[in-house]
């Protein structure tokens, strides 16, 4: 101890305090530390005058949009592995940082875990997001935000005081690459075909071709994913297939959407339109019926966009779509 200066340690994961008596007892973490937000990241400001004449023809609210949003509650910050890659590789945007490693981890723990994806969009956490853990009972929220691919998008405090934390996707890049990666994983099939298709459908409110594309989409999932991935098994699969979709498409959703009747399963927020959706398995109608009785859509009446209620319904033996429902909000 008596030749240490100082030392500075980051990786992907926090060191679990095993031991009163363990050395790393006396670290101080500052992964939360205001003071230190930006520490590890580029602010607008780094951008637009460090590389000021690397960017003159770049559209930097697109540049935005892709690399920026890292949050440790202060300024946002862009991912400098980015810039950097999209500076040297003609400003052209990919998914530099994405592409560097493999999260095979997670797909894993989301499949043993039968994790509702949907529960990734503004998911709400607490203390549990940066204090040790055992990787027994490793919390998904947690490991996606120390691994990056969840950030803090707003600090609040319970009743008694204490921190509470709401995750999302840092930008267009991790919420368009993590949801690929879960299409590919979970689905197992053309993405590039069925992607195309509804992102057309939901900009023009043509819900008839929404229909045909995710009955053909669920036709399309190899028959062996069931029977092998154990995702399948919980009635979440059907609506985390979906959402792994609309994910990948960059669109503005909120999960579990609270009313005061009650929570919508998912909202879709597009330019033009709001949609409003709810996923029964075996329900026999009961999908849009139910977005009708609770009145979902009044929360949403008074942002002057055309308002859509979709029941989607799926068939457990035959494991696709039964029905798609839709009426004006």
């Amino acid at each position: 101890d008596e030749d240490l200066k100082f030392a500075f340690l980051t990786g992907v994961s926090k060191f679990a305090k095993t031991s009163i008596f363990s050395g790393l007892n006396n670290l101080d973490d500052i992964s939360l530390d205001k003071r230190y937000s930006t520490i590890c990241g580029y602010t607008q400001k780094d951008v637009e005058e460090s590389f000021s004449e690397y960017l003159q023809d770049v559209d930097m609210e697109e540049v935005k949009r892709w690399y920026n949003g890292y949050s440790w509650l202060g300024e946002s910050v862009y991912n400098p592995f980015d810039i950097l890659l999209f500076l040297s590789k003609d400003k052209e945007f990919r998914a530099y940082w994405f592409e560097t490693g493999t999260p095979t981890f997670l797909i894993k723990l989301i499949e043993e875990k039968g994790y509702y994806l949907p529960n990734l969009e503004s998911c709400i956490v607490g203390d549990s997001l940066v204090n040790s853990f055992e990787i027994e009972d490793i919390k998904i929220e947690s490991i996606l935000f120390q691994s990056g691919y969840l950030t803090i998008k707003k600090a609040s405090k319970d009743i008694f005081g204490l921190p509470l934390y709401t995750l999302d996707y840092p930008n267009f890049e991790t919420r368009h690459s993590f949801g690929n990666l879960l299409i590919d994983n979970i689905a197992k099939n053309n993405r590039g075909v069925y992607q195309t298709s509804i992102y057309k459908a939901l900009l023009t409110a043509d819900l008839e071709t929404f229909k045909t594309t995710i009955i053909s989409l669920f036709a399309s999932i190899p028959y062996n994913n069931y029977t092998k991935n154990p995702l399948q098994q919980y009635e979440g699969y059907y609506a985390s297939v979906i959402y792994a979709y609309l994910a990948s498409l960059g669109i503005d959703m909120i999960a579990e959407d609270t009313t005061n009747k009650g929570r919508i399963d998912l909202t879709l927020k597009l330019q033009n339109f709001i949609y409003i959706l709810e996923f029964k398995v075996d329900g026999d109608g009961k999908a849009l019926k139910q977005i009708k009785d609770k009145n979902y859509a009044d929360k949403y009446k008074n942002e002057n966009k055309e308002i859509w209620l979709v029941g989607v319904e799926f068939d457990s033996k035959s494991r696709g779509v039964s029905a798609v429902e839709w009426a004006r909000g």
